[in-house]
């Protein structure tokens, strides 16, 4: 399944690379002239990591083979060798220079590469004066030639590429799985770029137990050599830099495609990577952005903007591997279910934000660095981030590792003199999960809910009042640094010691208004709370439900205060 949708978008795209070619970063290009003298070192360099791209005859697949050049291109063993190991290498890139001078007839481009080699017996000696020469042998970066005058360079050789595209093909015809049709079988799979050491998607290694019938390697899963072309293509095009159809997620990787080229699938594609893609950058206003965003799954959900029952949408989780790619995460659903999904999200998510440069959305990059020790996205468990991606996507309960570590956050900073430990994206994921496991029970709303009669809830809401009442009488909140893991977990231990705190901070509030605002606002809490006193202790859900109390109250204030400046 997957790989039929990867060949289908490789189809639906139209603009990727045909058979035999791909998009090859090079880096740097020896310029030479026509009598193959050399004349600079010419750098393709981006920035220290990334080069311009080419679209050159497709990487030679070298498992198995101890020296196999690249087509006018490779590394800087194979293009100018200098030990003794990588002579040979070197050798060998000539004589396929030769290979292809013989079988052309007066190419410019290896008539001149060819009278480099044979003018330099020493490559190394000719070039090393060049100021790029000990950047270029240092970057690893791919190598190829450039005729001075000429705008392509020789990877683009359109003579040779002719040359290898024509050849005829020597291997085992079968069935493909993919297409149903009878072709040439794949025996190796293209490397798939998701980091700098990672391997195919699909790979069989002989004698590990998965031949069969005396079958080895591809032949045991019979793919044609141009469905494999086009799966691995089309997801290394979306894996490329600057793909809008990519987010990351710690050390995970997630794809994104529709099944068509409609404006409905099109705009559902781009507004996942306005959510996901750039979640952690600053953006000039980021709240008219997502709700942009909001507008686009709105209306694909309610039919304003129509689609297709055929039109289906497709996310996969990667996860590196040195052997093969790891399969993570896989999810198809049509585009009306998947709208339907996200803002299920974003309902979820919604929580009351007085801040001035409040987010509408909370983000699985937010999310995940809310739980976090210093917000390290790495430091999150093993697993969460397609946990979380899951529940997203499929409308499924979020985990309850992310419940349980948000909790812990909460609890290992609440003594921080800052105030820092209940943010709104704790809050967001609290609400969230406690909604989602209980559909049926009376659901937390996104603001102050005084009609929440949970123990819980209450006990955060008058811990927030009592926090207020200190802070407005002595410009101090020692009782939430002290007191609020005791309160949110044991309740009755400590309630009644705030409670006795609180009539002395009332005594030195000045304004006689605020008195009677305070002890209205303590009664009407206290009055839900049963005769029998707070509770001995509160459970991990109830837990969760006083610190949204707490913030909800502590939310009230502020919204409170607005309307007064207002008025």
């Amino acid at each position: 399944m997957i790989l039929k949708a990867l060949y289908d978008y490789y189809n639906r795209c139209g603009n990727l690379t045909r058979k035999g070619l791909e998009q090859k970063e090079i880096g740097y290009l020896i310029v030479i002239d026509k009598d193959g003298s050399f004349i600079r070192i010419e750098s393709r360099m981006k920035d220290k990591k990334t080069a311009q791209t080419f679209v050159v005859l497709q990487t030679i697949k070298r498992s198995g083979k101890k020296y196999v050049p690249n087509h006018l291109w490779d590394n800087y063993e194979y293009v100018i060798g200098c030990s003794n190991e990588s002579s040979k290498k070197n050798r060998t890139f000539i004589n396929m220079i030769e290979t292809f001078k013989e079988r052309t007839i007066n190419d410019s481009y290896l008539d001149a590469i060819s009278k480099f080699y044979k003018n330099n017996d020493d490559i190394e000696e000719t070039i090393k004066n060049d100021p790029l020469y000990e950047e270029m042998r240092k970057s690893n970066k791919n190598i190829s030639f450039l005729l001075q005058g000429e705008y392509k360079i020789a990877a683009e050789n359109k003579a040779v590429w002719d040359l290898v595209l024509n050849q005829n093909n020597v291997g085992i015809n079968g069935t493909c799985l993919i297409t149903g049709q009878n072709n040439l079988i794949a025996r190796l799979h293209t490397t798939i770029k998701l980091t700098k050491d990672t391997g195919p998607l699909v790979s069989f290694k002989t004698d590990r137990g998965y031949d069969s019938y005396g079958k080895e390697q591809g032949y045991n899963a019979q793919i044609s050599e141009d469905a494999e072309f086009a799966y691995t293509t089309a997801l290394n095009a979306m894996l490329q830099k600057g793909s809008h159809n990519k987010f990351g997620v710690g050390n995970r990787t997630f794809v994104f495609w529709a099944s068509s080229n409609a404006e409905a699938a099109e705009q559902t594609e781009e507004s996942l990577f306005d959510l996901l893609g750039f979640a952690d950058e600053e953006q000039d206003d980021p709240n008219a952005r997502i709700e942009q965003v909001r507008k686009v799954f709105t209306s694909i959900y309610s039919g304003t903007l129509k689609t297709s029952l055929d039109d289906r949408f497709y996310i996969l989780g990667l996860a590196p591997n040195s052997a093969r790619i790891a399969v993570v995460y896989w999810s198809e659903c049509s585009l009306k279910e998947f709208a339907e999904k996200i803002l299920r999200h974003f309902d979820d998510m919604e929580i009351i934000d007085t801040r001035k440069d409040g987010k509408p959305y909370m983000g699985i990059k937010s999310m995940l660095a809310a739980v976090t020790l210093n917000g390290k996205q790495s430091e999150a468990t093993p697993n969460l981030p397609e946990a979380v991606v899951k529940s997203i996507f499929q409308g499924t309960p979020y985990p309850f590792t992310l419940f349980s570590a948000c909790i812990r956050r909460i609890r290992a900073e609440s003594g921080n003199k800052d105030n820092n430990a209940i943010r709104i994206a704790r809050m967001a994921i609290i609400k969230a999960y406690l909604n989602r496991i209980n559909d049926n029970n009376k659901k937390i709303n996104t603001m102050l809910d005084k009609s929440n009669t949970n123990q819980g809830y209450l006990c955060g809401r008058l811990f927030a009042v009592l926090d207020k009442i200190q802070e407005d009488a002595n410009g101090i909140r020692s009782i939430c640094e002290r007191y609020m893991n005791a309160a949110s977990a044991t309740p009755a231990s400590v309630f009644a010691t705030i409670l006795n705190l609180s009539y002395h901070h009332m005594e030195k509030l000045t304004n006689e208004s605020r008195k009677i605002f305070y002890e209205k606002m303590k009664q009407e809490i206290i009055d839900k709370i049963p005769a029998t006193g707070f509770p001995a202790h509160l459970d991990l859900q109830d837990q969760g439900r006083f610190f949204i109390g707490y913030y909800h109250q502590r939310q009230d204030f502020f919204t409170k205060k607005e309307d007064e400046n207002k008025n």
